[in-house]
C-alpha cells in the first residue's frame, strides 16, 4: 500500500457507537476533510478480553471494557452497510479485526486491505489468517521492539509474499508528542525494507503529521470524531472535523512540494530541510528537534507501562485445576490489560496445546511454563 503522496486515513473505529446514521456522517466527515480511506473495527469482546479483565483508565475516564467492547459489537449486515456508506461517499473502507472470527468475516465481505492494530502485532495466528487472504495489510508498531516488529514480518513472510506497510505509533492516549521520535520512520523503512507510516495520537493537529511527512511517512493515521465530548472510547483525543481537514491541507502541501524535489536527492533533501525549518519556525526548534528524535526504535516512556499487558498473551478462559488439558476452548491468546497477569507469548500457543497444568490457574490469568506438565 504505497502511494507518491501519504494516504490519509480517518480513524473512526468505534466513534459510530453502532448508529448507521451517525456513521454515515463520520464518514462524509472524513471525505470532506480529505481522507483516503474511513477505518472502523470489527469488535467482538470474547477475541480481545477477558471478561475479569475489569476497568481501563481512559482518556474519557475508567472503563469496564470488556462490556463497552460488548455493547459495541454489531452483527456483520453492519459492516456491509458501512462499506457502502463509504463507497456512496468515494471513500475506501478499511477496518481492523482483532482475532480469526471477525477476520473471516471481514474477508466474507470482500475488503481490498486489512489494518492489524499494536496490541495484535505479536498475534502471530491472526497475522498468518489475514496474509492468507492476499490483501494489503497495515501493522502498527505502537508498544513494540524492533525484535517484535521484525518477527511478526517473519510470520507473514513466511505464510505469502504481500504488500505490507508498517505504522510506527505510540500506544499511549493521548500519546506525548515528545515521544514520537519520528525519525525511526526512515531507520525502519531502510532496516526492514516496508514502507513506514505514523498512527498518531498526539493532541496536536498539525505537528506530528506534517512532520512525518518530511521524514517519508506513506501514510497518515489519526482519529477522527464529530466532537470531542462524544463518549466514544477515542472521541477525547480525536480530530473534530475542521482539525482534521487543516491536517489534511497542511500534509498536502508539504507533500506536494517533496513530490516536485522526488527526482533529484540533493533537492529533495535540501526541500525537507527547508520544509522542517519552516515547521521549526512555527513551532519552536527545540519542541521540533524532540519530536523528530535521535531515530532510535525503542519502547517510549510513556507506552513502557504497557508492554506485556496491552499486547497478546496467552490466558485460562476460565478456572484450570491441576491437571487440566489445555485446549481452544479452555484458554486463549488475548490482550491482559492491567488487573491480570500476562501470560505465554502466543508463538508457543500450538506448543501448549494438549500439555496439562501443575497448579491450579485462575480464569483470566496468564499461562506460564510453570502452570504446565510436560510442555512440548
Amino acid at each position: 500500500m504505497t502511494t507518491a503522496l501519504p494516504l490519509v486515513i480517518a480513524e473512526i473505529g468505534t466513534a459510530h457507537g453502532g448508529d448507521l446514521h451517525r456513521a454515515r456522517d463520520l464518514v462524509i466527515a472524513a471525505r470532506e476533510s480529505g481522507a483516503d480511506l474511513a477505518k472502523f473495527q470489527l469488535v467482538r469482546a470474547h477475541e480481545i478480553l477477558h471478561p475479569a479483565s475489569g476497568t481501563v483508565e481512559l482518556p474519557g475516564g475508567r472503563v469496564p471494557l470488556y462490556d463497552r467492547f460488548l455493547e459495541i459489537e454489531r452483527p456483520v449486515e453492519f459492516y456491509h452497510a458501512l462499506q457502502e456508506i463509504c463507497r456512496d461517499n468515494g471513500i475506501k473502507f478499511l477496518c481492523t479485526p482483532f482475532g480469526l472470527e471477525s477476520a473471516r468475516l471481514l474477508r466474507g465481505l470482500g475488503v481490498d486491505s486489512i489494518k492489524i492494530a499494536s496490541p495484535e502485532l505479536n498475534y502471530h495466528q491472526l497475522l498468518r489468517e489475514v496474509s492468507s487472504y492476499g490483501v494489503p495489510l497495515v501493522l502498527s508498531s505502537g508498544v513494540a521492539t524492533v525484535a517484535d516488529i521484525a518477527e511478526s514480518l517473519e510470520v507473514i513472510s513466511g505464510n505469502s509474499s504481500h504488500n505490507v506497510t508498517l505504522l510506527h505509533c505510540v500506544t499511549s492516549y493521548p500519546a506525548p508528542e515528545e515521544d514520537y521520535n519520528l525519525r525511526v520512520i526512515p531507520a525502519l523503512r531502510n532496516l526492514l525494507g516496508v514502507p513506514v507510516g505514523i498512527s498518531d495520537h498526539s493532541m496536536d493537529p498539525i505537528l506530528v503529521p506534517t512532520l512525518a511527512t518530511t521524514v517519508g511517512a506513506t501514510i497518515i493515521e489519526k482519529h477522527i470524531t464529530l466532537d470531542r465530548s462524544n463518549s466514544g472510547l477515542d472521541d477525547p483525543i480525536a480530530l473534530e472535523p475542521d482539525q482534521f481537514r487543516q491536517m489534511v491541507q497542511e500534509v498536502r502541501r508539504i507533500s506536494a512540494q517533496l513530490q516536485e524535489a522526488a527526482t533529484d536527492p540533493l533537492e529533495l533533501r535540501r526541500r525537507k530541510l527547508l520544509l522542517q525549518k519552516e515547521i521549526q519556525d512555527r513551532f519552536g526548534s527545540a519542541r521540533v528537534e524532540t519530536v523528530l528524535g535521535n531515530g532510535v526504535k525503542t519502547l517510549a516512556a510513556s507506552e513502557k507501562r504497557n508492554y506485556g499487558y496491552t499486547n497478546r498473551s496467552i490466558h485460562a478462559m476460565q478456572d484450570l485445576p491441576p491437571g487440566t488439558t489445555l485446549n481452544e476452548g479452555n484458554c486463549a491468546i488475548l490482550r491482559t490489560e492491567k488487573n491480570l497477569t500476562p501470560g505465554l507469548h502466543p508463538r508457543y500457543w500450538e506448543r501448549i496445546l494438549g500439555s496439562r497444568t501443575t497448579v491450579a490457574v485462575t480464569a483470566g490469568d496468564g499461562i506460564l511454563w510453570d502452570h504446565i506438565l510436560n510442555y512440548r
